[in-house]
């Protein structure tokens, strides 16, 4: 039952982060799965384990770090439409 929260929550992030930048993620939900838990994982890495934390992901950093990965990502999908 944790994983499947675990994938919620970070879904929900995810989605969140692409919400707030107007960006959309590829991928669909797995996109927004991916960019939670990496964007968690960044946010983790930057900015350190604070603010209220909900199925193992700090929320606050987490949002923070999935929208510097929706930032990255979109810029490496711009160059590479570019490209081809």
């Amino acid at each position: 039952m944790s994983l499947l929260l675990f994938l919620i929550i970070g879904g929900i992030i995810g989605w969140f982060a692409g919400l707030i930048l107007g960006k959309d993620i590829p991928g669909g939900i797995i996109g927004n799965i991916i960019a939670g838990v990496v964007g968690a994982w960044i946010g983790g890495r930057l900015l350190g384990n604070w603010g209220p934390k909900l199925a193992e992901f700090y929320i606050v950093p987490a949002i923070i770090g999935a929208l510097i990965f929706v930032i990255i990502l979109s810029f490496i999908m711009k160059s590479m439409r570019g490209r081809y």
